[in-house]
Parts: structure tokens; sequence; C-alpha cells
């Protein structure tokens, strides 16, 4: 009896502390906070917008022929089959949609997309009718530690069986054996509103902003560097290693890769087999009728689309708003920044709040993904910008968790965990020996001690801060 009172106090004990425990609220409810144009633009750009919005929601099949899917080119592999299906919460042009979402609440529509018009698919495991939205990729070529690298997208399915793929036998990746040897990691959509202020950003102010507050940022551990790109070695922004240098080459690449959809960006046909290419590539060309092509209407869609709305507004969610600074969190999460002369309506030196500072960061073990993107190693990400946070349903580059709380305890990763890379080359030019080198170690992630202070908190004020990015 004695024994049994002692487990029943101690029940009572861990029941009142869960109870008093930090919660993440879950996705905002109301309306959207986004999905519509910026709202400065002339009436011209408006409706610009609003034609690339629809071809944004287009639906592709491999033949353009289907009722319901008249856009062209889809496969030979693809992860969905419209820019709109994976971008979708809280409206068109943000991140996964899925089940719990109080916009609109749908299953992972790449669940059904397996057995679309005839396809021979199996759904892999880790696709779920409640989970997100996610593409695959492989570490290495052949699953061995010791392997060449691949870091490619591997398309979750084919067009095998489709009604209008007839004779096309390609076959799935062997997901399962992947998953058995550690070698596959997930990507989930990025959101794209306000992209086109991201863009219009100069370079200058991005270095400025990122030397901004070095002491205290050298005092928690955190540095951060750019990705840039090879030809005119600007800052690149864009997708979570920051790889992509514009809106363009970001709707090229993703036409390509996510629907398999050749255009004139990306104008090769990935995984052209024998029997499984229907189309004169690219698939997607400028049309000779209004000029436009719909990789360039995706770009102008997320070019012109205003960013979200936050809703800041209890004394809870203004104070997180100070404690968010005041751990450390806004060093890399910036609060602000400002774009430069656009040739947009309204959109020239506009200060916005996109809470990232778009530089590459280590994060460590714990977020590691093993693959290399431009100048990002395994262990580097984009800081993700944070507008808009209040109404996603999954976090991190591979959609682990919906729990906002969970996702910042992610952020740490054991300092004994350590990356070490190194480059070394030899070669004649110009008739001169050059043996450029290059070496990086890192140990830990650049979040460790900001997650230390977030972690020092009262409980209450963890929840300030919760509530805080509940209200973007």
């Amino acid at each position: 009896m004695f024994y049994l009172r002692i487990a029943f106090v101690a029940a009572l004990v861990l029941g009142a502390g869960a109870l008093n425990a930090q919660v993440d609220p879950g996705p905002r409810s109301g309306s959207p906070s986004a999905g519509g144009y910026y709202p400065t633009l002339s009436a011209a750009e408006q409706a610009l917008f609003t034609q690339a919005q629809g071809v944004f929601k287009e639906i592709n099949s491999v033949s353009g022929t289907i009722p319901g899917e008249e856009s062209g080119g889809l496969g030979p592999t693809f992860n969905g089959n419209s820019c709109a299906m994976c971008h979708a919460q809280p409206a068109v042009g943000g991140s996964s949609p899925g089940k719990k979402s109080p916009q609109n609440p749908v299953p992972n529509p790449q669940v059904g997309l397996a057995k679309l018009d005839g396809a021979t698919n199996t759904v892999p495991s880790f696709i779920t009718a409640d989970g997100p939205v996610r593409e695959a990729r492989f570490i290495t070529a052949s699953g061995q530690d010791s392997a060449p690298l691949d870091g490619g997208v591997h398309g979750l399915y084919t067009i095998r069986g489709r009604s209008d793929a007839t004779g096309c036998n390609l076959t799935q990746p062997d997901f399962a054996g992947e998953l058995a040897r550690n070698n596959v990691i997930f990507r989930i959509p990025t959101p794209l509103f306000g992209l086109g202020l991201v863009e219009n950003t100069p370079d200058s102010t991005l270095q400025t902003n990122l030397a901004a507050n070095l002491t205290q940022k050298a005092k928690l551990g955190i540095s951060g560097r750019f990705n840039t790109s090879g030809n005119d070695g600007t800052i690149t922004r864009f997708g979570w290693k920051a790889q992509n240098k514009s809106l363009a080459i970001f709707a090229g690449e993703a036409y390509n890769v996510e629907q398999g959809v050749s255009n004139e960006v990306f104008p090769n046909e990935r995984s052209a087999v024998a029997g499984c290419v229907f189309n004169a590539t690219p698939e997607d060309a400028t049309s000779l009728t209004d000029g436009s092509s719909d990789a360039n209407n995706f770009a102008v869609f997320m070019r012109l689309t205003a960013p979200s709305k936050p809703s800041t507004s209890t004394a809870s969610q203004i104070n997180g708003q100070g404690l968010f600074g005041s751990v450390g969190c806004a060093l890399c999460h910036s609060l602000s920044l400002t774009t430069g002369k656009s040739i947009f309506t309204g959109m020239s030196s506009v200060t916005y709040r996109p809470y990232s500072d778009f530089a590459l960061h280590h994060m460590g073990s714990n977020l590691a993904d093993g693959i290399n993107q431009g100048a990002a190693g395994p262990d580097e990400f984009r800081t993700a910008p944070l507008w808009g946070v209040g109404q996603r349903l999954f976090f991190l580059h591979d959609g682990r968790t919906s729990d906002l709380l969970k996702a910042i305890e992610a952020h740490t990763s054991p300092g004994s965990d350590c990356v070490s890379s190194q480059n070394s080359l030899q070669f004649k030019a110009n008739s001169d020996l050059f043996h450029p080198f290059s070496q990086s170690y890192t140990c830990g992630s650049e979040a460790n001690e900001v997650i230390e202070n977030f972690n020092a908190l009262k409980t209450s004020e963890k929840q300030d801060i919760l509530n805080f990015l509940r209200s973007l």
C-alpha cells in the first residue's frame, strides 16, 4: 500500500509538470496569411500575377490530353503533377499540405498520385497519408559509406502503366533497399511567398547583415557564410541550401526534377530511357502566341506574391518576440532586410521581415543530410525563413516533425560530432603548376549555445516564444 501511494503521488507530480510544460499551439486557424499578389502592384501587374498563378495550378500528364491534366510533359520520373499540389498550405504557393490544416485539411496527395491514370507505382514507406509531401535523395551512389557521393533527387514514381505512356517499363528506385542502408534523405517543399523581395535584395545588404553583431555571434559560436554562383560569384539564396541563384533557375529546376518536365532552363529530359520519352524537348518552351512559358510563369508567380502577414498582438506573443532576440535566435533568423530598386510597382526599397539571413550555417550531425550543393556542405543549411511559420504543418528540411518545440530542439548537435572536409587539386595551366588546397573543420551545431539559452528560460517564457512564432 505504501508503494502504491508513492507511485500515485509521483503520477500526480508528473501530471502537474506535464500540464505546466510549454506546448506548440499548432498551426494558426483563420484565413490564410498569404497567397495573394503584392499589394502595391499596378492593375497590369496584378493581371500578370493572376495569369501566372493559374499556370502554377495546372496539372500535368504525359501527353497533355487527359481531361483535367491538360499541361503536358510529366515524367518519365516525378514526385508531383502540379506545383500547387506540393505548395499548398495555407494557400497556393505555401508549403506541404496535410490533414491537420485548419485552412484545407487534405491527405498527402502523393499517396493517390501513385496509381493515377493507370500508373503501377508502389507508395514508398516514407510517403503516408498524414505525412508531408517529400522528395528523396540518395547520399551515396551505392549506399556504402566510402562510395562516391550521389546527392541527386530520385523520383518517387514513374509513368509506367499510365494510359498516356504505353510501352514505358521504367521501374521505381529501390527505396526499401536504400532505406535499409541508411542512404535516403528527404526534403519537403519550401514556402514561396514574398520571394520577389528576397530576389531583389542586394548582395551588399546581405553581406552587411551577416557581418553585424560579430562579437555577440562569436560568443555563441555562430559564424555563417553565403553560397555563391560559380559563374558570377554573386550570392545564391533559394532552396534548402541556397543552391539556386534566381527564381527562374529555381522554377526551371523544380519543373524538371519534381515533375519531369524539360524546359528552357533545364532542357534535358531526366531518366530518358528508351520507350519512356513521348515528347520533343524542351517540353515547356516559349509560346509563339504570348511569349511566355510555364517555367517563366512560375517565376513570375513567386516574384509577385506578397509575404505572409503576421498576427503578433497578444502580451505573450510580444514578450516572445523580445525573447526571440535576447536568446540569440535573431542572430541567424534576421528580423529585417531591405530590397533594392525594383521594376515592379511599390517593391523598391521595401523593408521586409523574413526572419532569415539567407546564409549557410553548420547545423551538426542531428540535421546533417550528407548532401553537398554548391558551397554548402553535408551539415550546412540556409537559415530557413520563418515568415509564415505560424500556419505551416511540417518543419525542418525533411518534415520529421509537426511540433515547433521539437524543431527548435533539433537544432542542437553534440559538440563531439565533427565534420572535416579537405579538397586538394594539382594541375598545370598557363605553363605553371597549381596546387590549391582547402580544409574546413567544424564540430556540433552553430545553434547549440542559442538552444541552451532557450532551454534556460522559464517554461512560461519558452511558451511565449512558441506563441510568437505561431503568430508569424
